[in-house]
């Protein structure tokens, strides 16, 4: 018999591409999930996808199932929200802040699937430079905070949204460009190129270069494009999220190098007060950017 859960492990195969990260972002171990997909098999008597293709390579039995569960996921996203609209009212504000500044790639595209969504509910971006944005909460100027990493805040609920890498980008004849990964040690005679924020929000600062005591010069930028147009004249090194930079790679712009051996991994949060987080139209935008998060941006992973 096919069920809601078989459908969401469809999906989750579909957009993870693999066992393993389906049943992470499932809270499943993989022997449970690969009962589940058995269990189909079995009923439908034929396999779903092909095994050890990399991403997975659906029969066309497995097609139609995943095209049925996309279908049905959203007639259930649908109804939730025509009927939390019915009981909760139509009408609100959503002050959107973002200490992440490359995210407005896959930020504004989920605005616009939410404002079709919520037509009544205004929306606004809190616009300036915030030391501390989650303090924005606090102080009532905002209701969603896109965060990269979780405090302990009274009050505060934070909501993963993905976790990304976060690689070296250099010049393409840059002397590290050579080496299979970097380590901190490496940056101490670099100049590192980053946003004009303060260090406790810069992961390769926070996670790698303090712990080691390795303080590079440094130089700021407000732009992505900015930064990676120095690092490519040869006036520094940065380190971005891979889902910003892929069209750089891809026309071989930069380059890339993961930072330590298994490479900096890193997550981004949407934060919200614990009153605006019981808001159907806030908990519904958190699902939405998740949502597109997941069908524009390469190289990102289900929350932990």
């Amino acid at each position: 018999m096919l069920e809601l859960r078989h459908l969401w492990t469809l999906i989750a195969l579909a957009e993870t591409g693999s066992m393993a990260n389906a049943a992470t972002r499932l809270h499943l171990t993989q022997s449970a999930l690969s009962h589940q997909i058995k269990a189909l098999e079995g009923h439908y008597v034929c396999a779903l996808f092909e095994r050890k293709t990399s991403p997975l390579r659906w029969s066309p039995a497995g097609e139609k199932l995943v095209a049925l569960a996309y279908d049905v996921q959203r007639r259930i996203s649908d109804a939730n929200r025509e009927v939390a609209q019915l009981l909760n009212g139509q009408t609100g504000e959503l002050r959107i802040a973002v200490e992440c500044h490359s995210c407005f790639d896959w930020l504004m595209p989920s605005m616009d699937q939410f404002r079709r969504n919520w037509e009544q509910i205004e929306m606004d971006l809190v616009s300036g430079f915030h030391p501390s944005p989650v303090n924005l909460l606090d102080e009532d100027r905002a209701d969603v905070v896109i965060v990269s990493r979780k405090t302990k805040r009274r009050g505060v609920e934070f909501h993963p949204l993905f976790r990304y890498r976060m690689p070296t980008i250099l010049a393409q004849k840059h002397r590290l460009a050579k080496k299979k990964y970097l380590t901190a040690s490496d940056f101490a005679n670099e100049t590192l190129i980053t946003y004009p924020i303060p260090d406790e929000r810069l992961d390769l600062v926070r996670q790698v270069l303090k712990p080691a005591r390795v303080n590079p010069s440094r130089r700021t930028a407000i732009l992505t494009e900015a930064i990676l147009q120095l690092v490519a004249s040869g006036r520094g090194v940065a380190a971005l999220p891979n889902w910003a930079i892929q069209s750089y790679l891809d026309r071989q712009y930069v380059v890339e190098r993961p930072i330590g051996p298994r490479g900096l991994s890193c997550e981004l949060f949407a934060a919200t007060t614990r009153a605006g987080s019981q808001k159907a139209y806030v908990e519904d935008f958190v699902k939405t950017m998740r949502e597109v998060c997941f069908t524009q941006l390469t190289g990102i992973e289900p929350p932990e």
